[in-house]
């Protein structure tokens, strides 16, 4: 590769990884990604196919991501891969943990070993705060994660640190909060919530089944937070870092808005489903960005209000297109 700036990005398919590898190849970045299968659909990346770098790698498979490190040679790395469905890491606590907590580590390994100046950032989650007993939470808000994913999460946050302290490593944990777009998929509340309100305006379906509807979340536009990403690793010292909006929404506040887009009353549609319900959460979810407005110059540039239209006109438009719900 050139001399230019090269950047490798993990989940590169991904929503996430879509808006960065985007801003990067705004910037004059060469990128790359790592995934599973370079025959495969690079997904929300598709259309970035031919302007990024393509690389074989696994999270499950340490030495797969030590060669992908060692054939781009990156200043920067970008780890956001990650399984990321919550409910999920229920079902296989132990395959959670090494995805995210032992690709981390082997990440940082890498980088010590092949080249100690490459800076990290490392997706780590607003969820490893648990039930904290306070919100909104800040970088030094007590971690009581609750699920095998966010303590996933926490142990990827905690290694960074800890190898950023020991060997001068200029690792840096993003710890995000919801962040949506119309590319989410769509087991994603958010996603349910525009897919069913645009194909209900269309006539393609009749209510919209939902759990609780006062479970709370600080939801961001993920162009947004990825911007974040990248001026964490611009700075000269690696830190700590919560990207998020600061102001907590209820589901029953996304449904509001996201049918005020169509011009419906969503009483008429909305049926709440026992089975979809959960424990209420003791602390809301909600992220203090104050450190990353002060010290990054970061502010989320799309509000609620915006995201959510922005998803339901994307989701408008797809169905048009295909006719399916």
């Amino acid at each position: 590769m050139s001399d230019a700036l090269r950047a490798l990005i993990t989940g590169i398919t991904g929503q996430d990884g879509s808006y960065l590898a985007e801003l990067l190849l705004g910037k004059g970045y060469e990128v790359s990604g790592m995934v599973r299968d370079p025959t495969a659909s690079l997904g929300a990346s598709e259309h970035l196919r031919g302007d990024v770098h393509v690389l074989e790698g696994d999270l499950l498979e340490p030495h797969s991501m030590r060669t992908a490190i060692e054939t781009v040679r990156p200043r920067e790395i970008y780890h956001l891969a990650a399984p990321s469905f919550v409910p999920a890491s229920w079902q296989q606590p132990g395959r959670t943990l090494a995805a995210i907590g032992g690709s981390c580590a082997a990440i940082l390994e890498a980088v010590r070993e092949l080249d100690a100046s490459t800076r990290v950032f490392i997706a780590t989650s607003g969820a490893i705060f648990g039930e904290a007993g306070e919100s909104p939470q800040r970088e030094s808000t007590p971690c009581r994660p609750v699920t095998p994913y966010a303590i996933a999460k926490l142990a990827a946050h905690e290694l960074a640190g800890a190898l950023r302290a020991r060997d001068g490593l200029h690792a840096s944990s993003g710890i995000l909060y919801n962040h949506e777009s119309e590319r989410r998929p769509e087991n994603f509340v958010t996603r349910k919530v525009t897919r069913g309100v645009a194909a209900i305006s269309l006539g393609l379906q009749q209510e919209l089944p939902l759990g609780s509807l006062e479970a709370v979340r600080d939801w961001s536009y993920a162009g947004d937070i990825v911007e974040g990403a990248w001026l964490m690793l611009q700075q000269d010292a690696p830190d700590d870092y919560v990207l998020a909006s600061g102001v907590g929404h209820t589901v029953a506040e996304l449904v509001r808005t996201a049918f005020a887009c169509v011009g419906l009353d969503p009483q008429a549609y909305v049926r709440v489903d026992r089975e979809l319900v959960r424990a209420p959460e003791m602390t809301p979810n909600v992220g203090d960005p104050t450190k990353a407005s002060e010290r990054l110059g970061w502010r989320p540039r799309v509000s609620f209000e915006q995201l959510v239209e922005r998803m339901v006109d994307a989701d408008l438009r797809a169905l048009r297109d295909d006719g399916q719900p």
